[in-house]
């Protein structure tokens, strides 16, 4: 759905606290994203009491829901390869996003004991219900560069980063191998392949044609276009905006 902003977050062991610990499914058990679904960009998230708040931008209804939950029914749902064991939310909550979507989807919940590792190619590490990896850097710089090159400049929840790097040059991250943002230490594993989300508006759920068009053009690789750096902590507590970033391998 739509992401949000914070001005700081805990590292836990599998990214950020609360990033993408809560997926739709659907009645297959396979997660859905704005890749089958670009409505799901109208869906804002936002911290609220002690969870968060879920607003469907076309009508203004909302959902409350908390950041975990302690019980529900067991049950398993696949993100791409991966066979994660979940809790299925309450019903009325599932049957909220059905009524809204016209689909049947599932609100499920990835539980503290469940350990979903990362592609062990790339990092001994843990993930969310992320794609494959817990963190996704992206230079501010670069989304500059990008844009330059673009008719209509595009923000930067287009590509869903979850630390973005004020300052530097474009595309710095691509030759970062470990870099401490503040007293955290992260390893850059992989560059990001990017998907038609990118071609997404987050604030309308229309689809264009950009920006894969024009990163294609100077950012393909083996067939991939990619933007971005996936990585995962290798220490630290917590990250705050205004942390300096300070590359320590290239």
């Amino acid at each position: 759905m739509g992401g949000f902003a914070v001005p700081e977050a805990r590292l836990t062991d599998r990214g950020l606290e609360h990033d993408r610990r809560w997926m739709l499914a659907d009645e297959r058990g396979r997660f859905l994203s704005q890749r089958e679904d670009a409505r799901l960009a109208l869906f804002a998230c936002a911290p609220h009491a002690d969870g968060f708040r879920v607003t469907d931008r076309r009508d203004g209804g909302t959902l409350d829901l908390p950041w975990t939950i302690a019980e529900g029914p067991a049950h398993t749902a696949t993100v791409w390869d991966d066979t994660v064991a979940v809790r299925c939310a309450p019903e009325a909550w599932s049957a909220w996003f059905r009524e809204r979507l016209g689909r049947t989807v599932t609100l499920v919940h990835m539980p503290e004991d469940t350990h979903r590792p990362t592609d062990p190619r790339y990092a001994d590490s843990l993930t969310s219900l992320s794609d494959a990896f817990p963190y996704l850097l992206l230079s501010q710089a670069s989304l500059d560069r990008l844009n330059g090159q673009l008719g209509t400049p595009l923000p930067m929840d287009r590509f869903r980063p979850n630390l973005v790097i004020a300052g530097g040059e474009a595309f710095q991250e691509d030759g970062w191998r470990e870099v401490r943002i503040g007293e955290a230490l992260f390893r850059v594993v992989k560059p990001c392949a990017r998907c038609a989300i990118t071609t997404i508006d987050q604030r309308t759920g229309e689809r264009g044609p950009e920006p894969l068009r024009t990163l294609a053009l100077h950012r393909r690789s083996n067939g991939q276009v990619l933007f971005g750096q996936n990585a995962v902590a290798l220490g630290g507590v917590r990250v705050r905006v205004g942390d300096a970033v300070v590359p320590v391998g290239a």
